[in-house]
């Protein structure tokens, strides 16, 4: 073979490289930068410690099951990462929506949207939107409760900085006023303790508490989306995040081809029918 020969084969065979490398699909985000994420090749999802049920199964994200859980794997499919470049990280409720740097790309962790956090943090759009609900348990004051002027007699409590506690104060307004908690955990502690009546959390956690934790555990009703205490809950990004338009893409896109509906049917719905107290 000629040095011409040997030349052309080279540049022929530089060609055949070029062609098939740009028709094989990319194994990253798209037209996304990899320097974007906090780990190049990794989508790092935060969430809570712990989590939850119906939230997340077993305190194991990445197992992929519960609502959350399978929420995030399949927004990272639309991002373009496979389940084995997902990475979890743990952090407390407070900390994700706090001002700052972040070591995640997003935190999910029923995080509602609300415009006092995004002076923080970013948002993506809804993943999912849920009423408030109030529960006791039996022999509580609460117990016979069936309308919001039933209520406000009573002592009830909820997470401080969330809409549960915010639907109390707008919605019921006790006379006693809105007993405040660090978390879903402190107020359930002092609703077994006798310490408030009732407490007011999201509807999937009434479901969870009632059923799971709490012995003789009762949802005393929903309260109506047109009071303005439905949670709208998004996926949250460092303020200013590259990776926004992106996550948010990738939501509505899950919502627009059903995925999301599939993953809310499969983890939690639940054939109780709960009053929506009026």
């Amino acid at each position: 073979m000629s040095t011409i020969t040997r030349g052309l084969a080279a540049i022929g065979a530089a060609a055949l490289v070029v062609g098939l490398a740009a028709c094989t699909p990319a194994a990253d985000s798209g037209s996304t930068p990899a320097s974007d994420y906090v780990t190049e090749g990794k989508l790092t999802i935060g969430t809570g410690e712990p989590a939850y049920y119906p939230w997340v199964l077993d305190d194991a994200p990445e197992s992929g099951e519960g609502f959350e859980a399978a929420v995030a794997y399949a927004v990272a499919e639309e991002l373009g990462f496979a389940a084995e470049d997902v990475v979890w990280v743990r952090t407390t409720f407070d900390e994700a929506i706090a001002p700052g740097p972040k070591d995640f790309d997003f935190n999910l962790q029923q995080f509602s949207i609300t415009e006092e956090r995004k002076a923080n943090v970013d948002f993506s759009s809804p993943y999912y939107e849920t009423t408030q609900a109030i529960i006791t348990v039996d022999g509580s004051a609460a117990a016979g409760a069936t309308s919001i002027d039933d209520l406000k007699g009573l002592l009830i409590g909820a997470a401080t900085g969330t809409t549960s506690f915010a639907t109390i104060e707008s919605v019921i307004a006790p006379t006693a006023g809105a007993q405040a908690f660090s978390t879903n955990d402190d107020a359930k502690l002092a609703l077994e303790s006798g310490q408030v009546d009732a407490i007011v959390v999201d509807l999937p956690t009434a479901f969870y508490l009632t059923g799971v934790e709490l012995t003789g555990g009762l949802i005393i009703g929903q309260f109506p989306l047109e009071d303005g205490t439905g949670d709208q809950f998004g996926l949250v990004l460092p303020k200013d995040s590259p990776l926004t338009g992106a996550v948010t893409d990738a939501v509505d896109a899950l919502r627009d081809n059903g995925t999301l509906a599939d993953i809310e049917a499969e983890w939690l719905s639940n054939a109780v029918a709960v009053p929506v107290l009026q």
